[in-house]
This record gives structure tokens, C-alpha cells and sequence, in this order.
């Protein structure tokens, strides 16, 4: 396969693109993503899998842009709510809602629980028109009871990565990129670059 330095990456969320940017920039890639397409509407998410909304969205955007294209799909699976919120983890308190609104609601359904036992998993498609591709991230930790730290976004200030006693919004990018779900996801997608 024939690989171009430019990637679009399905996605307007400012943080997952500096942390996508932050680990691509070492090979040489300029991405481009959603928001250098402002006229385009969002891609629904409304499959029941990360796989099948990361898919759906490359998919999408390959064949709009005709640039290879990545798209992702993550969540966080806690094992005392039976992986719950899982595919849902962006919309767990309902449609529209902010980041610090869905870590209240985690936190007021894990009141009492002694398993704190979770996942984040990540799920990067992608699709360059004549090969689909999907690479699997997975980083084990825990859900604290109370938020910590101000980096990183949605339920970091919340995950204990296995191994640390600090959350993902208390480490630096550059620690979280080594260890995190997408991080791990993206050394997948890079190998099979290579």
C-alpha cells in the first residue's frame, strides 16, 4: 500500500486531535480533520459497537475526502455496571451533556461499590478505499471516588491507570500517550504502518 503524509482523522473534538497529533507528528503526517470541512454534518454514532461507529465514520470521511482516514471510537467499560457505559460513554447523562456531567452520574452509580474495576478501550478504524483496518487499545485501571487533576478530558480526572496513583488528568500528555487506550490503539495503527 502506497501511504500519502496526509491523514484525515474523523474527528472535531480539540483534545483527541492534539493527542492523535502529538503521537503522528513524529512519522511525518499532517492531518486533517472534520474541522477543515465545517459544511459537513457529524457522523452519527448510533451503532451498537466502538467498532462499528469507528468504521462507520472512516468510512464516511474516505469516501467525502478520497484521503486515507481514521476514525475512533472509545469508552469506558466498568466491571461493576457490566461494562457499562461502554458505547455510550459520550452520551451516558443523556444527549448534549458536558464531560463533568457524565463523571456525576459514574460516580453516583458506583456509590457504595467495592469493585472499581474498569477499561478504557479504544477502537481505531482505518479505511483508505482498498483495505479497512481496525486496532484495538486497552488500558486497565480503576474508577476513584472523587475527580483529581485538570488534564486530559471526560472521565480522566476519575481513571487510575493500573500501575499509578495518578489519574490520566493528572499525568502529562506525553505520560498518558505512552500508556492510554488511544495511545496504544495508534502504536498498533503506526506498526502496521511501518
Amino acid at each position: 500500500m502506497q501511504f500519502q503524509t496526509t491523514l484525515f482523522l474523523a474527528s472535531a473534538n480539540p483534545h483527541k486531535i492534539e493527542e492523535l497529533e502529538q503521537i503522528l507528528k513524529s512519522l511525518g503526517i499532517n492531518l486533517k480533520t472534520t474541522r477543515d470541512f465545517p459544511e459537513r454534518e457529524d457522523v452519527e454514532e448510533d451503532q451498537l459497537t466502538l467498532e462499528g461507529n469507528a468504521l462507520k465514520k472512516a468510512r464516511f470521511w474516505n469516501q467525502e475526502t478520497g484521503l486515507p482516514s481514521l476514525a475512533d471510537d472509545t469508552g469506558l467499560e466498568v466491571d461493576a455496571l457490566n461494562g457499562a457505559p461502554g458505547v455510550w460513554s459520550a452520551r451516558y447523562a443523556g444527549e448534549g451533556v458536558t464531560y463533568r456531567q457524565n463523571v456525576e452520574k459514574l460516580l453516583k452509580e458506583m456509590e457504595g461499590e467495592a469493585n472499581r474495576e474498569a477499561q478504557f478501550r479504544t477502537v481505531i478504524a482505518f479505511v483508505d478505499g482498498e483495505l479497512e483496518k481496525l486496532f484495538e487499545g486497552i488500558c486497565k485501571g480503576e474508577i476513584i471516588h472523587e475527580p483529581r487533576g485538570s488534564k486530559g478530558f471526560g472521565y480522566d480526572p476519575i481513571f487510575a491507570p493500573k500501575g499509578f496513583d495518578k489519574t490520566f488528568a493528572e499525568l502529562s500528555p506525553k505520560e498518558k500517550n505512552l500508556i492510554s487506550h488511544r495511545g496504544l490503539a495508534l502504536q498498533e495503527f503506526i506498526k502496521f504502518l511501518k
